[in-house]
């Protein structure tokens, strides 16, 4: 089963995203690893105490944790596809593809990082891919952060459609937009 869950900032998505994927694998009849794909690239103490946050939310759970900032495709080279995933999250992805280190923008960072993670996610068996809901905000912005935003809603438009379940985290509340009977199944154990 692919899941995808989005959210604002501190909505518990990450949290929630753990636990669906920590049952997707304890329910798998494979009894596959357990990955947690981290896409950050910490730029600032902010951003390592998030990344810290998280390590310490899922210490014990019996994660493998695999770096793959950008070119998300190759977790395929070094990861049982049987396992179940955790994808966090398709906006660092695209901000690492988009946004280069020398300073340059990728103009076709939304087209790669939609093609590669949705071929990605085609090819597994259990998925909890995680995004950011950027798209509320009543500001207008400046022309490059609103082409990264349009950029994010193309890449999770596509993630959504190929997903069984769609969801939204709203203040440790989770709204389903799509479902299926056998998420219906797992959504009561983790509620």
């Amino acid at each position: 089963m692919r899941i995808m869950i989005s959210g604002g900032v501190k909505s518990g998505k990450s949290y929630y995203a753990q636990r669906i994927a920590k049952e997707q694998s304890s329910r798998s009849n494979d009894a596959g690893s357990l990955y947690y794909i981290a896409t950050m690239c910490p730029s600032d103490g902010e951003d390592r105490k998030r990344i810290r946050k998280h390590q310490e939310e899922r210490d014990g759970w019996g994660f493998i944790t695999v770096e793959q900032p950008v070119d998300i495709h190759k977790i395929l080279e070094h990861c049982d596809w049987g396992g179940s995933f955790l994808l966090d999250s398709v906006t660092a992805l695209l901000a690492n593809e988009m946004f280069l280190p020398d300073g340059t923008v990728n103009e076709e960072a939304a087209v790669k990082t939609r093609v590669e993670l949705t071929e990605t996610l085609r090819a597994l068996k259990d998925a909890v891919i995680v995004s950011d809901n950027i798209y509320s905000d009543a500001m207008v912005f400046d022309p490059l952060t609103e082409r990264y935003r349009r950029s994010l809603a193309e890449v999770d438009r596509a993630v959504a459609e190929i997903c069984d379940t769609v969801l939204e985290a709203v203040y440790s509340t989770v709204v389903i937009h799509k479902s299926t009977e056998a998420f219906d199944a797992l959504y009561q154990t983790i509620r």
